[in-house]
């Protein structure tokens, strides 16, 4: 995962979305010595292309106007977890959010706010919580580097503890797990780990674990979602199709045409209007036909 969090720096620079001297800042904190970070950098093509869309502009959040959350903590395998939890008035099923490589902000407590307004209760879950959480992260590049430097090992006994939260507080609702880039790769890595609790999964633009095995994740039923410019994330996309013919799981594979990774963030510089209303819809049928 340190890999994938490093080359997303690299990318965001190639980009033009970040200054080479931010890009060398954060690839320093994630454990890259200078002179590699520079020549990381050198290597990318000139910084600029298309002029990238200012955070926050277009057309508003995919999906209906998001219920609110409350901050809630629940047992985790080494102590407290913290989290968001938005309850649906008569939920059809449950969902954990898992988020992206910034931690629990703002935009992901809307994602669960969302969902909980199209009828589904969810729990976003801070993988940041035994670092005092993410609210304790004024630089969200350091919020990215404590992801990166805690044992990879924590993170699925961390994600098993939020669906044991989802199961308490919707006992009689078959659960699900979404998450987005880094927590896209988090979804993937809970069904590598074998997670026969999941009904649904939908990782967004996620990277897959090396020889990924699924089969121990059945029935999960997997909606894979990616965008045809994200090319470093796309690079896993056959694989992940594979290993899931491969352990006999219900799949869709669903690659959204001329958008880049992160396309589903409205507070982010990629994002999207029409393709991540396009894809809220897919995820809100893919739940209907999966969860109960």
């Amino acid at each position: 995962m340190n890999e994938y969090l490093t080359s997303e720096v690299v990318v965001d620079y190639a980009d033009g979305l970040i200054s080479r001297r931010e890009a060398l800042r954060r690839l320093t904190m994630l454990g890259v010595s200078l002179a590699v970070a520079a020549t990381m950098l050198a290597a990318c093509a000139s910084p600029g292309g298309s002029t990238p869309t200012p955070a926050g502009s277009g057309s508003g959040p995919a999906g209906p106007a998001p219920l609110p959350t409350e901050a809630v903590t629940f047992p985790g395998p080494r102590g407290i977890l913290q989290g968001a939890w938005a309850a649906a008035a008569d939920p059809r099923g449950s969902v954990l959010v898992i988020h992206e490589n910034r931690g629990l902000t703002d935009h992901i407590r809307s994602v669960a706010g969302r969902l909980a307004a199209s009828g589904y209760s969810a729990l976003a879950v801070d993988l940041l919580s035994e670092e005092g959480g993410t609210a304790t992260f004024t630089d969200p590049a350091r919020a990215t580097a404590a992801l990166s430097a805690a044992a990879p090992t924590r993170f699925v006994p961390d994600l098993r503890a939020g669906l044991d939260e989802l199961l308490r507080r919707v006992p009689a609702k078959s659960p699900a797990a979404m998450g987005f880039c880094f927590g896209g790769g988090m979804v993937w890595q809970l069904l590598a780990a074998g997670e026969p609790r999941l009904r649904a999964a939908v990782p967004f633009y996620g990277p897959l674990p090396d020889h990924a095995d699924l089969s121990g994740s059945k029935p999960a039923a997997v909606l894979g979602i990616y965008a045809e410019d994200d090319a470093r994330v796309n690079a896993s996309r056959d694989a992940a199709r594979a290993a899931l013919e491969q352990a006999g799981l219900k799949h869709e594979i669903v690659t959204f045409p001329g958008v880049n990774h992160a396309f589903f963030n409205d507070t982010g510089q990629r994002y999207a209007p029409a393709a991540a209303a396009q894809a809220y819809q897919r995820v809100l049928d893919w739940f209907a036909a999966n969860l109960s």
